[in-house]
Order: structure tokens, then sequence, then C-alpha cells
């Protein structure tokens, strides 16, 4: 992997990947049928120093803060939803390899550019073993697995004492893993979110990390202990790393749309601009004042998690299960802006070629994933208002 130098500032990052917009875009189609990010743009991404994000400083990572990957993100997303989608997962699991213990570290960033993949759905047992675990199982929604050089799969372990079993993080080599070939589905369809197999993978100890303690802020890297950057609620960060990958299409397809509507005409009506007629105006206000009110509270929860790095105050319940409310509710309005440019596109947005459709689908499943489903974070912040428990762990 070629690498890149690190950026002078924080705008020069977000400004080396807004000029690979083209190429993202050029390839999105191709992307979606090949279900894959294609090569060309892994390498530029990587080129252009997207993975080194989280990665820690001595490594040649750039820790780089929230608000600026979060505009990182967007600027990728905006170009493919699928290349958007990989980039937030690999950004977020090379994170999440910093919070393993330092050996382990030293073993997956051999250099600033490893791309890291992982899964939150513990499909995989483990089976505990002198020395580490013995790891077997299948695990889906692997994304950009086949793009990764390691993969954090999640295993179920029986616990001691006959207690709820264990979640565990586990480190493995993708090239101790295999990949199925099973990523059909509508939306997000290039971001290779395929399922891995382990066979009997045999994972040393240092080079697991147990779910439970993580999720209360305990996590056994040395080295980034008393870092603040690595003291940031994981949970909390996936909220705004997929803020970005609903905010990115959304602002695309608002752009486009404004392009459309004077290129075209309303069929069987009066009106050969499109952008001449009453409803239009309608249609653009409503989107994009749903996408600014996204914006906003998106902006709101990222100062929130850079303040916290700043100060180093502990989150209250109410703000943890806000920011997760807030991220399902940045993902409703985004769809919703789309859905209704979608609607006003006209028959001819229906061509694969045509990225407005591909929003459309892409921010529909997005909102379906578990953890950014509006109703469903709507209700746990709802719970923690009305005086009750959040009924998660995953705040």
């Amino acid at each position: 992997m070629a690498g890149s130098s690190a950026p002078n500032s924080d705008a020069e990052l977000v400004e080396r990947v807004r000029k690979l917009q083209p190429l993202i875009r050029s390839h999105a189609l191709r992307t979606e049928q090949e279900r894959r990010v294609t090569g060309e743009v892994v390498t530029a991404l990587t080129d252009a120093g997207v993975p080194r994000m989280n990665v820690p400083s001595r490594y040649g990572g750039y820790q780089t803060s929230v608000r600026t990957q979060v505009d990182v993100l967007s600027e990728v997303s905006a170009a493919c939803g699928s290349t958007g989608f990989m980039a937030l997962i690999q950004a977020g699991c090379a994170f999440i390899a910093a919070l393993f213990p330092d050996e382990a570290q030293d073993e997956i960033f051999t250099g600033p550019d490893v791309r890291v993949s992982g899964t939150l759905v513990p499909r995989a047992k483990a089976r505990p073993v002198d020395g580490g675990y013995v790891v077997d199982g299948t695990s889906p929604f692997a994304t950009g697995c086949q793009d990764s050089d390691w993969h954090l799969l999640t295993a179920v372990a029986d616990s001691e004492g006959g207690g709820p079993p264990d979640l565990l993080w586990t480190a493995i080599p993708m090239s101790d893993l295999d990949v199925l070939d099973d990523w059909h589905v509508s939306g997000l369809a290039g971001s290779g979110s395929n399922s891995v197999v382990a066979h009997d993978v045999h994972v040393p100890a240092h080079r697991v990390l147990p779910l439970g303690p993580l999720l209360g802020g305990s996590y056994p890297s040395r080295r980034n202990s008393a870092d603040p950057f690595y003291g940031m609620p994981v949970l909390l960060l996936f909220c705004a790393w997929t803020a970005a990958g609903a905010l990115g299409p959304a602002r695309a397809a608002l752009a486009e749309f404004g392009e459309r509507i004077h290129q075209r005409g309303i069929t069987y009506t009066i009106y050969e601009h499109q952008h001449a007629a009453p409803v239009t105006h309608l249609q653009f206000a409503e989107a994009a004042m749903k996408i600014s009110c996204a914006e906003l509270l998106a902006a709101d929860f990222v100062s929130l998690i850079d303040a916290r790095v700043a100060d180093g105050n502990p989150y209250t319940p109410e703000e943890r299960a806000r920011i997760r409310a807030q991220s399902g509710y940045v993902a409703r309005l985004c769809k919703e802006a789309v859905d209704l440019i979608g609607s006003a596109s006209g028959a001819s947005s229906l061509q694969l070629e045509v990225p407005v459709q591909r929003a459309v689908r892409d921010l529909n499943a997005l909102s379906l994933h578990s953890f950014v489903n509006p109703a469903a974070n709507l209700e746990l912040y709802g719970r923690v208002l009305s005086g009750l428990d959040a009924g998660t762990p995953f705040l």
C-alpha cells in the first residue's frame, strides 16, 4: 500500500477526499454491480489517508478529530453510499483495534495504512483453550472484508460460573478466514458486506477484547489508556460515523435534484421545465429543510463528543441515549428527504446510472441497521426521559 504523508490540517484531509469524488462517483455503478468497492477506489482512499484517521499516531496514524472524520466520511458517502459505508466501518474498526492489548496492536498496525473490518453480530463461538480461544462459525455483515487485512470477529464464549455468555471481539488476519459470496442486496449493495467464516481458528489471548468491560469504558491497551482520544465511547462514535453515511447521499441527491429540474419537464402537465412548477418549489424546500435539520442534529452531538475529549467529563445516561436517538433521527430525516427527491424525479431517475435511485436504496438500507434504526433509538431515549433504564448496554 502506497500510503500518504500526514495532512498539514484537517481541512487538507477533507480536501484530499473531495478531490476523489469524481473517481468514486464514476465507479459507483460498477461498485454496485460487483458488490464491493473497486480496487481503484480502495487504493485511492488509502493513498488519501482515510484508513489512518483512527490509527494511533505512534504507528503513523492521524487520530483525526470526530468533526473532521464526519466531514471526510460525508464526502466519500456523497460520491457513493456503499463506498462511504465501507470507509466508515473500516475507520471504526481501526479505532476498536487500538483498544486491544498493546501486543495485538503491534501485530495489527504493521503500517499505518492497514485496513481493518469487523462485525458486531455474535454468531460464531469461542471455545477457551490454553493461551486463548478457538473461534468457529459464521459472522454476517462483514463490510469491506475482502479489502481488509484484519477482521474483528464477534464471538460468544461461555462464561465461567454459568452466567450469561461473554461477547468477545477477536482480532483475526483475513488470511485465516473464508469469505462467503452472499452479499446480494438492494441497498448499500457495493459495500462488500459478505459473511466471513472461521474454521477452528486459534486466537491468542492478547488478540481478544471482551465487549462487556469495553462498554463500561474499560479496555486493556496500556499505551492508549491515558489518551483522551481513545477514551471516546465506541458506540457513540458509530453514531457520528453513520450520521456521515446518511448526510453524504442526502446532500448529493439534493444537489442532483437541483440540476435535473432545469433539464426536464413534468410529463402530462403544462410544465415544460420542472423548476417552474410550484410543487417542485415545495418539494425542493422541504427536502432541503430536512437535510439542514439533520446537519444541525449531527453537529450538536458531534460537538458534545469533541467537548468530552477536551474536558474529560463523563457522559450522563441521558446524553448517551440522546446521541443514539439523534443519530437515528439524522438517518430518518435524510431518508425522508431523499424519498421526497426520488418521488419528484420522475421515472427516468429509475435508471441505474442515475445516482438518486441509488441514494434512495442506500438510505433505506442504512435506516434498517439495528443500531441506527430511528424507531428503536427513539424508544430507548424515551425510556431514559421517562426515568427508566435504557434497556440496552449498547450506548
